[in-house]
């Protein structure tokens, strides 16, 4: 018997839940465990504008998001498994070798192709909940899973913190090869194979293109994809700049993992509390009220930081609704892109994925560039984004907010 067919028996929610927030996790890791490093890996390799340092995250980003136009049709092609096993260890081996990277141009590439691998996590992750969930049972689980999601964030800044003081910042790419490995091995012996036989798509250039297609025509899908890109660009924003705002800004130092796995911890709650209440109230409900909040505070931070000094106090509550609320969003935006995707749900997975990824790192970067030694240009970019997003969601549903659409109440 196959490993595939084993795990289909005998993998239970709860590890599913977690074996597939396990496989997007390596994505946060790949982010985040790197903040405390970027200074030490500047230094090494001769980046002299501070600003620069970005890019080893935004490389990364733009890897992760192309790949994932291919992954998609392979995984609606091939199953869901094997495409999957090929980007871990592309993922694997990219961080092997950027250990020795000679120049600050090489480890860029390098990343580059780290994000090619973990672009089949992204992909296969999401097309498997969609598999085997829809409507507000998706969302339920995507919620769970998001909420697993998030330890990374609220670890992997402090596990880089430690790994910088055994030993240089190229240990940190050997953990993350490490922890693939681990992954890997988890999803060969338990990860069950979601697309049968029966409904996979020719890898033609026909179908492939039909595939895009029926993703791209549907107004409220594409619409809710986009709205997510724009929620996920200001988080970007923010991560590109959050090791200049919480220790050049607010002085924090060694401190800085601290203040950052706060922030990450919340988006954790959010995300479990919305798992308990999607199914009552509903995606639509829960989204549309989460992105005004959103926006509206995130007016009120930047007209707080236009016109007074912006102490850390301040800026952490204003930011901890903020990331309350994003993690309300983003969970139901991305259940609502694929919810009327269930049979192209690879292609759909890997549009989405590569709209929001390279969408969201390019603004993100953006906004990233403009930093001035204040928080005005990130509550800027908030605003802007939370806007943009609330206009795509007003056309998704044609005008017309907290409508409950045609949701699966399954």
């Amino acid at each position: 018997m196959s490993a595939s067919s084993a795990a289909s028996r005998d993998v239970s929610r709860p590890e599913f839940i977690a074996l597939i927030a396990g496989l997007m996790a390596l994505n946060a890791l790949a982010i985040d465990v790197m903040l405390p490093a970027l200074p030490y890996m500047g230094h090494a390799l001769g980046v002299v504008d501070e600003n620069d340092r970005h890019f080893v995250l935004t490389a990364y980003m733009l890897g992760f998001g192309a790949a994932q136009l291919a992954f998609g049709p392979l995984s609606d092609r091939f199953g869901r498994r094997a495409p999957l096993f090929v980007g871990l260890v592309v993922y694997a081996a990219a961080a092997c070798a950027a250990v020795f990277s000679p120049n600050f141009a090489t480890l860029l590439a390098l990343r580059f192709v780290q994000g090619v691998g973990a672009a089949g996590t992204r992909v296969i992750a999401t097309s498997v909940v969609r598999d085997r969930f829809h409507g507000r049972a998706m969302a339920e689980v995507m919620s769970l899973v998001f909420m697993v999601f998030m330890i990374v964030p609220v670890v992997a800044p402090a596990i880089g913190q430690v790994i910088l003081l055994t030993g240089p910042w190229e240990y940190i790419f050997l953990f993350m090869a490490a922890v693939s490995v681990a992954i890997t091995v988890w999803a060969v012996l338990r990860l069950p194979e979601t697309l049968a036989p029966e409904r996979r798509r020719p890898l033609r250039a026909d179908v492939v293109l039909d595939g895009f297609r029926i993703v791209l025509s549907n107004r409220s899908a594409i619409m809710y994809g986009l709205a997510g890109t724009f929620i996920f660009s200001a988080l970007f924003g923010f991560i590109n700049t959050s090791q200049q705002i919480y220790v050049d800004i607010y002085g924090l130092g060694a401190l800085f993992p601290l203040a950052f796995a706060f922030q990450a911890s919340l988006m954790a709650v959010s995300s479990y509390t919305n798992s308990r209440m999607v199914r009552r109230i509903g995606m639509r409900r829960l989204s549309h009220a989460a992105i005004l909040i959103f926006t509206a505070v995130s007016g009120l931070w930047l007209v707080l930081a236009l016109t007074l000094p912006m102490p850390l106090w301040l800026f952490m509550t204003l930011l901890c609704v903020i990331m309350f609320m994003f993690g309300w969003s983003a969970s139901n935006m991305n259940s609502l892109s694929l919810e009327p995707l269930g049979a192209v749900a690879g292609t759909a997975s890997s549009v989405f994925g590569f709209i929001q990824t390279v969408g969201g790192a390019v603004l993100g970067t953006i906004v990233g560039s403009f930093f001035d030694g204040t928080v005005v240009p990130i509550a800027a970019g908030y605003v802007v984004f939370g806007v943009l997003a609330l206009g795509c969601i007003l056309i998704a549903e044609k005008g017309r907010l907290f409508g409950v659409g045609e949701e699966y109440r399954a």
